[in-house]
């Protein structure tokens, strides 16, 4: 839904980096302030050293990647290089955590590829080109920075809660954004002021920033990182299905089989043995 919903904001009202900057204060704010009410864990000092490098990997180089390199590529180009993120998790996963690859994963991650894709590429095409490669090869860096994240985080959800995980991953990636975001967002005016961009922002910041993380953590704690990155296959679809329901899209038969792909691709993937996907 945020490809629709947040279209307008950006960069009429907000420039993107001062956009990351407002995300990273909301959702370290929130997830400090939600924590108070909770069970107050006591965070080693070794594992405040990871939650820094999570931070850097899973906000800052992230957000602050992707949003650079999409403003010197093209949207199709960041869409396809971004399907590279669940093979890219699998292989650290296999790497960092022992995670065995197997040919329900193969097989699954090779379906949901597909249907990513027949769904990215039915109205565009690819535009790699000399003008776009900086863009490129920021976008491929945000997915890698993604994917080391979700591997690199999976240790720290056996031993605290996700709230107390996001928490300190935001507070150590704001740190990050500020010096690169921190002129973009004084630059914000008072146009913002209006009900249908503050809604659209409030959006961003709840919903897609906070909300987000913070179920993506949870996952963390039931399935496998290569299972919780799989689901960026999905968003094509789901931005599609909105798509049409908000009447600028239509159903054809490609859709309705990259659809299935999809689905058929998170099945196989789900089925890997739980000792296999949760260790």
């Amino acid at each position: 839904m945020n490809y629709t919903i947040a279209k307008d904001v950006m960069p009429e009202f907000i420039k993107p980096f001062g956009f990351i900057l407002l995300r990273v204060v909301f959702a370290a704010s929130l997830f400090w302030l939600v924590s108070l009410f909770g069970k107050q864990e006591k965070v080693h000092p070794k594992d405040l050293r990871m939650f820094f490098v999570c931070g850097i990997f899973g906000v800052a180089v992230n957000q602050l990647c992707f949003f650079k390199g999409l403003s010197v590529t093209v949207p199709i180009n960041a869409s396809v290089l971004m399907t590279s993120t669940p093979i890219l998790v699998m292989i650290i996963a296999a790497v960092y955590l022992k995670n065995r690859i197997t040919k329900n994963k193969i097989f699954g991650i090779t379906l949901g590829l597909i249907g990513a894709l027949m769904i990215i590429l039915m109205n565009e095409k690819v535009q790699f080109a000399s003008n776009t490669f900086f863009g490129d090869i920021l976008v491929v860096i945000n997915a890698l920075s993604y994917g080391l994240y979700l591997v690199l985080v999976k240790p720290l959800m056996s031993k605290y809660s996700p709230i107390t995980v996001t928490k300190w991953v935001f507070t150590f990636g704001l740190l990050m954004v500020i010096p690169f975001s921190l002129n973009e967002a004084l630059q914000i005016e008072h146009n913002i002021f209006q009900f249908e961009i503050l809604w659209r922002i409030f959006y961003v910041l709840f919903g897609t920033t906070f909300l987000a993380y913070f179920l993506n953590i949870y996952a963390l704690k039931k399935a496998s990182p290569s299972l919780v990155s799989f689901y960026l296959y999905i968003q094509p679809l789901l931005a599609t299905i909105f798509a049409i329901l908000m009447g600028s899209d239509r159903v054809t038969w490609v859709k309705i089989f990259a659809g299935m792909l999809l689905i058929l691709g998170v099945y196989l993937i789900s089925k890997t043995p739980r000792k296999q996907r949760i260790t």
